[in-house]
């Protein structure tokens, strides 16, 4: 049975904006056809929730087709409704015990070399979901020793420490997207913190320092250039790796209002200023999203640390 899209109610009332016609720099590649349908295959046969399908990611088909997945656990639906985000918003069904298992067993049959796990937020759980990350964690370590594995989590915002369990199991690349600046927040990510998501890269680096920290920001929002900026700074003095820099691309007209497409060109001033601030890692492109290119960016993680050691 097809699942209804669920709006929180403030969701139903927003008023129409328009979306802006898309720019020639804004085109997705297209797909080697026979892998893209392996890789939907395999997913489908797991019954898995991809992020590249949920969130219409412009990049599905040129990663689908590299056998390149990005899994969203806990379900699909999200117990948030953030402005930007295509992900539904509602009441979440129980968590499925098995699917560390079946994470597991697509991550094998893919051949994935290195693995993105992300997930809905689930307010509704004591722990935030950070245990099921743990548990997903540890399958995928199992049954693939030699696949690198990449988190993008929640914030786990009045969760106390409950973030501190996935740190417990064995991954490579923590990732929490800042996604905006502090001004844009309460009509963005009205269900989170600026500060609260800083405080969380900033104390698993602390708590872990192996582990690459990374975080992501959207542009196209409103945001002012001396804004990115200050994100930036504020990014290195939690000790973040990694930054990624891409083009909101506004899902309907009942989300956030896109205010402008930004050029190639401001990307690459965008790119060298955060190169200029220290971060070991930049990928700053209009397509450029959290997991696109994740395996090629985590072994230039790894060459970039030895360099600087």
């Amino acid at each position: 049975m097809m699942k209804t899209k669920i709006r929180h109610p403030e969701k139903v009332n927003k008023p129409i904006n328009p979306i802006k016609k898309k720019p020639d720099w804004i085109r997705s590649k297209l797909s080697n056809s026979k892998e893209f349908f392996l890789t939907k295959t395999i997913v489908n046969q797991n019954n898995l929730v991809t992020v590249c399908q949920e969130a219409n990611c412009p990049n599905i088909t040129e990663c689908w087709s590299k056998r390149h997945a990005t899994f969203m656990i806990m379900g699909d639906t999200c117990t948030r409704a953030c402005a930007f985000c295509d992900v539904k918003t509602g009441k979440p069904e129980k968590l499925d015990p098995f699917e560390p298992y079946k994470i597991s067993n697509a991550v094998s049959k893919l051949d994935l070399k290195h693995v993105v796990i992300t997930s809905v937020d689930r307010d509704d759980l004591d722990d935030g979901g950070s245990n099921h990350f743990y548990e997903v964690i540890n399958a995928i370590r199992k049954k693939n020793p030699k696949t690198s594995i990449e988190v993008l989590t929640p914030d786990f915002l009045r969760k106390g420490d409950a973030y501190k369990k996935i740190l417990e199991a064995d991954l490579d690349v923590f990732n929490h997207n800042i996604e905006t600046v502090p001004r844009l927040y309460l009509k963005v990510r009205p269900g989170a913190r600026y500060f609260g998501s800083l405080e969380l890269l900033k104390n698993v680096k602390k708590i872990n320092k192996k582990v690459f920290t990374k975080s992501g920001l959207m542009v196209g929002l409103g945001e002012e250039k001396d804004e990115l900026i200050q994100v930036m700074d504020d990014l290195r003095s939690a000790d973040v790796d990694f930054i990624t820099i891409g083009q909101y691309l506004q899902p309907s007209p009942k989300h956030h209002p896109l205010n402008r497409y930004y050029h190639p060109d401001e990307f690459k001033e965008l790119e060298n200023i955060a190169k200029s601030k220290g971060f070991l890692l930049v990928s700053s492109s209009p397509l450029t999203r959290s997991s696109y290119h994740a395996d090629e960016d985590f072994a230039k993680l790894q060459q970039n640390r030895l360099k600087n050691n």
